[in-house]
C-alpha cells in the first residue's frame, strides 16, 4: 500500500483502465488532478481552447477505435456546464466518455461560492452517471465504477465531479492490486434466435436494420457474413453508415427522411419485414410510425431492454449485445442451411441492387456557384475507401449522406442525434489524436464551421493535421429550407459586405467572414474554391500542405446561396430536386464487392 492524494489514485486507475489520452483545460479547482498527472507522466492531454471543444475531441477520440474511451478535463462551474453538450451528444449516441471536474471544497458546496455550482444534479438527465464525490477514500471505487458503467450494457457517458479538498486529501491505495470490474452484457439465447429466423424464413422480402449499436459492439464483420449467408439485404442507419460497404451488392442504401438515398427508401418500403440490430427506430430514419411500419413485421435487438416498444412495438423483442446476437443468428442460419430449409433471396436481392443503381442522384452540375452536389461528387473522386468523414449536422451534412460513398466501419464518424453546430473541428481534432495514420476529412457547411473554430489553433499547435471541406453559402441552410413551410426567409442569412475584402474580390466580398483570413490566424492552412474544376487541384494542394506542415488544411467551397437538398416529412414523400438528372448512374461496384 502506498499514501497517495485522491487525485494520484485518480490517475492511477485512469491509467488501469487503459486510458493514455485526455482532453481539457485547467483551472484552479482541478489543479491538483493536473498535478497528478504531470507527476504520473503516462497520460498526453491536449489543451483544448474551450471546454465543450474538449468534451467533442473525447467524442471523436471515443468514436475513432473500438475499446477508445475518451477523458475530458475541466475546473469547477462553467466547465462543468460547458461541456453538457458534449454529454448530451454521447449519452444520445451510445458514446462512452468520461468527463472530470473541479468543484469548490466541500465545506462551500450549496453556498453559492465562486464557481460552485450543483454539476451532479444539472449533468444527470445526459449521463449514465453524474457523481460529486465527498470522501477521498471513495475515489478509486468512484472512477472503477465509471468505467463499468460506461462499457456495461448500453454504452454512455458518465461525469465525476472532484472537489478541491478531496482530491488534494491522501489515504493509503494499492494501484498494483487494481483490477477493472466485469463488463455485463444482456445476450441472445438460442431459442430467440431461432424464433427471429423462422420470422425471417416466413417474409418474402426481408431487410435487416443496422443500427450503431453493431459498431459499438464491433461486429460489422459478423453483419456481413450474416447478411450473406442469408442473401438479405442490408440498410444502415447513419450511425451505422459503413458498418456493411457503399460497394457490397446487399448493401441497399440508408432509409430516412434527411440522410438517406432514394433506393434505400424504396428498398424499405418494398420490404415485408425488419430485422432490427442495434438501432432505435429514430425519427429521421423512420419518419412517422405508420407509414414506416405498414404492411412489414418487425424483430428488434438492442442492448438496451426498455429500448424494445419505446417507439412502436415489435412481434419480437430481443434486449442483447448486437455481436452476440449476430453469432447467435449465424450459427441458426447455418442449421437451416444444413437441413436445406434456407430460402433463397437473390430475386429479391437483385430487386434492391436494381433500385441502387438506377434511383442515384444526379451531382455532375457544372454551373458557378457551384451546386453542392458538385462537391461531394469531387470528394469521391478525390478520396479512396480508406477516408474516414466527419461530419455533424445541417444541409452539409445531409448532402453529404445522399452523395459520399462509405466503405469500413468508423469511417463515418457522425453526430446523430443532438447534432450541436461546432461539433465537427473538435470531433475531427479528437479522431486524429486517437489515429495519427488515418485520412480524415471533416465536412462542414460555413455556419457549423464558424462555430467552434478556434479548435484549430489546437490542431496547430499539437500537430493533428486532417482536411476540413467548408461548403460556403453564408446562410443557415437547413433552417432556411425548412422556413418554407412558413413561407419565410427571416434571421438565416449570414452573409454581409465585408469591407476587409478587395472591391474585386468577389464574390467573397459578398459572403461576410473571410475564412481564409481567420483560418490562417489559428496557425493552419486554408484554400479557397469558385469553380468545380478547381476542386481536384485544391485538394490535392490541401494534401501536400498536410504532409508539409502537419497541420489542419481547409478548403473552403463558393457555393450558390439557395440549394434545396432532397428531404421531406414521410420516408414514401420525399420532395425531390433537381429531377432532370441525366442517364442512370450506375452505384460503385468495385472488384472485391463483384468477387463476394
Amino acid at each position: 500500500m502506498t499514501k497517495m492524494t485522491a487525485a494520484q489514485a485518480a490517475v492511477w486507475v485512469l491509467e488501469k483502465e487503459g486510458v493514455t489520452q485526455a482532453f481539457g483545460v485547467p483551472g484552479a479547482a482541478i489543479n491538483p488532478f493536473y498535478a497528478a498527472m504531470r507527476k504520473q507522466g503516462t497520460i498526453a492531454h491536449i489543451l483544448a481552447r474551450h471546454v465543450e471543444g474538449a468534451s467533442h475531441m473525447a467524442e471523436g477520440y471515443t468514436r475513432a477505435a473500438a475499446g477508445n474511451i475518451g477523458v475530458c478535463i475541466g475546473t469547477s462551474g462553467p466547465a462543468g456546464t460547458d461541456m453538457i453538450t458534449g454529454l448530451y451528444s454521447a449519452q444520445a449516441d451510445s458514446i462512452p466518455i468520461l468527463c472530470i471536474t473541479g468543484q469548490a471544497p466541500r465545506a462551500r458546496l450549496h453556498k453559492e461560492d465562486f464557481q460552485a455550482v450543483d454539476i451532479e444534479a444539472i449533468a444527470r438527465p445526459v449521463t449514465k452517471w453524474a457523481v460529486t464525490v465527498r470522501e477521498p477514500a471513495q475515489v478509486p471505487g468512484v472512477f472503477q465504477q465509471a468505467f463499468h458503467l460506461m462499457r456495461s450494457g448500453r454504452p454512455g457517458p458518465v461525469l465525476i465531479d472532484l472537489p478541491i479538498d478531496v482530491q488534494m486529501a491522501e489515504f493509503e491505495f494499492d494501484p498494483d492490486t487494481y483490477s477493472p470490474l466485469p463488463v455485463h452484457k444482456p445476450v441472445c439465447t438460442r431459442a430467440q434466435a431461432r424464433k427471429a429466423i423462422s420470422m425471417l424464413q416466413e417474409a418474402q422480402r426481408p431487410i435487416i436494420v443496422a443500427g450503431g449499436g453493431i459498431i459499438n459492439a464491433d461486429a460489422c464483420n459478423l453483419l456481413v457474413e450474416f447478411a450473406e449467408l442469408t442473401g438479405v439485404p442490408v440498410i444502415p442507419t447513419l450511425m451505422a453508415w459503413g458498418a456493411i460497404p457503399d460497394d457490397h451488392p446487399l448493401m441497399a442504401g440508408m432509409c430516412g427522411l434527411q440522410t438517406s438515398h432514394r433506393y434505400g427508401n424504396a428498398n424499405l418500403l418494398e420490404s415485408d419485414f425488419v430485422l432490427g440490430i442495434g438501432n432505435r427506430w429514430a425519427n429521421r430514419h423512420t419518419g412517422s410510425v405508420e407509414v414506416y411500419t405498414k404492411g412489414r413485421r418487425f424483430v428488434h435487438v438492442d442492448i438496451e431492454p426498455t429500448q424494445i416498444g419505446r417507439v412502436f412495438a415489435p412481434e419480437l423483442g430481443i434486449a442483447s449485445d448486437a455481436g452476440v446476437a449476430l453469432r447467435e443468428f449465424i450459427a441458426v442460419a447455418r442449421e437451416e442451411i444444413a437441413a436445406g430449409r434456407l430460402q433463397p433471396r437473390s430475386a429479391w436481392a437483385a430487386d434492391c441492387l436494381h433500385r441502387k443503381q438506377t434511383m442515384r442522384r444526379r451531382t455532375d452540375f457544372e454551373q458557378v456557384p457551384m451546386k453542392p452536389q458538385r462537391v461531394y461528387q469531387a470528394m469521391n473522386e478525390a478520396f479512396g475507401a480508406e477516408t474516414c468523414y466527419v461530419s455533424t449536422i445541417g444541409l452539409s451534412q445531409i448532402a453529404g449522406a445522399q452523395h459520399l460513398n462509405v466503405f469500413r466501419p468508423r469511417n463515418w464518424i457522425n453526430c446523430g442525434q443532438a447534432g450541436p453546430l461546432g461539433w465537427t473541428v473538435s470531433a475531427a481534432l479528437g479522431v486524429r489524436a486517437a489515429d495519427p495514420s488515418r485520412r480524415i476529412v471533416a465536412l462542414s457547411g460555413d455556419y457549423d464551421f464558424q462555430f467552434m473554430i478556434e479548435e484549430l489553433a489546437v490542431g496547430a499547435q499539437f500537430k493533428l493535421p486532417y482536411l476540413h471541406m467548408v461548403v460556403n453559402n453564408s446562410y443557415l441552410g437547413l433552417i432556411r429550407q425548412a422556413q418554407r413551410g412558413f413561407d419565410m426567409d427571416y434571421c438565416v442569412q449570414l452573409a454581409f459586405d465585408n469591407i476587409n475584402m478587395p472591391q474585386d474580390a468577389q464574390p467573397e466580398r459578398g459572403y461576410g467572414i473571410d475564412h481564409v483570413k481567420v483560418v490562417e490566424g489559428l496557425g493552419c492552412k486554408a484554400i479557397r474554391v469558385h469553380r468545380p474544376d478547381q476542386l481536384g487541384a485544391a485538394i490535392a494542394q490541401a494534401e501536400a500542405w498536410m504532409q508539409e506542415f502537419q497541420v489542419p488544411v481547409v478548403v473552403e467551397v463558393i457555393l450558390e446561396r439557395v440549394t434545396n437538398i432532397p428531404m421531406g416529412v414521410e420516408i414514401d414523400k420525399i420532395v425531390e430536386f433537381d429531377e432532370a438528372a441525366p442517364a442512370p448512374v450506375a452505384a460503385p461496384v468495385s472488384a472485391a464487392a463483384l468477387a463476394r
